[in-house]
């Protein structure tokens, strides 16, 4: 019996990233999240920006202090972080957007999460997002993947694909130097490229501000909106 076509993406957990992280999980089969990599203190795993006065902002989830080596699931969130403030933050961006009523029992639930291990954070913020997206991609935790996690980069992301018996891997265009087509293609899987696009939508009465949060699409777009927005604006090159 042929084997049936596996699609996988892997990503970094984000705070609640921008609409393409979604897209390219819309995309695929299987998800892995990665924890067992490297926290990047300037990357976007614990921050993110959203519209405030017509501006873009960013808003972060502040993390213990401790060693720059640690791996995401190795790091906690700070024992200092006030839910409510930061979900005042959000309250006073938005109170007035069209979904404000709707959205904020989500961002309620992700931010009063109990649970300080930063990867477990950020896991369960991503599947109440999906949750609410009505997105079921399996989602996998990468350390779970039986492979040799000692691998970096490209030989890391072969190494879950052949494990999943993936035939086709999708990563975000950004990525495109990293990976070589040749050599997935080797060991027989498809590698393609997500290109994502953003129709302006309002942002109250302000110039359009793109690729924020997902909350501010969530903010100002019905689920029927954001389905097409997530479904069906991108292309794969």
């Amino acid at each position: 019996m042929q084997q049936k076509p596996l699609t996988v993406a892997i990503m970094q957990p984000y705070f609640l990233p921008y609409i393409g992280y979604f897209q390219l999980m819309a995309a695929v089969d299987v998800f892995v999240l990665y924890d067992n990599i490297k926290y990047t203190k300037k990357g976007w795993i614990n921050r993110n920006r959203f519209l405030k006065n017509g501006q873009d902002a960013v808003f972060s989830l502040p993390l213990k202090s401790d060693s720059d080596s640690l791996n995401i699931d190795a790091r906690e969130v700070s024992a200092a972080f006030t839910p409510s403030e930061l979900l005042n933050q959000w309250r006073n961006a938005y109170r007035k957007a069209p979904y404000f009523d709707e959205v904020l029992p989500v961002l309620e639930s992700i931010v009063n999460y109990p649970q300080r291990n930063l990867f477990a954070f950020l896991h369960h913020a991503v599947c109440s997002i999906c949750t609410y997206l009505n997105i079921t991609t399996k989602i996998v935790i990468s350390s779970e993947v039986n492979i040799d996690h000692q691998f970096k980069s490209q030989a890391k992301v072969l190494a879950i694909c052949r494990a999943l018996g993936a035939t086709r891997y999708i990563n975000a265009i950004g990525g495109q130097a990293l990976y070589d087509h040749a050599t997935f293609s080797q060991h027989g899987i498809e590698l393609s490229f997500i290109h994502s696009h953003l129709t302006p939508y309002p942002q109250f009465n302000h110039a359009f501000v793109p690729w924020l949060s997902i909350i501010d699409c969530m903010m100002f777009n019905s689920k029927a909106a954001l389905h097409s927005m997530i479904h069906d604006s991108y292309d794969l090159v």
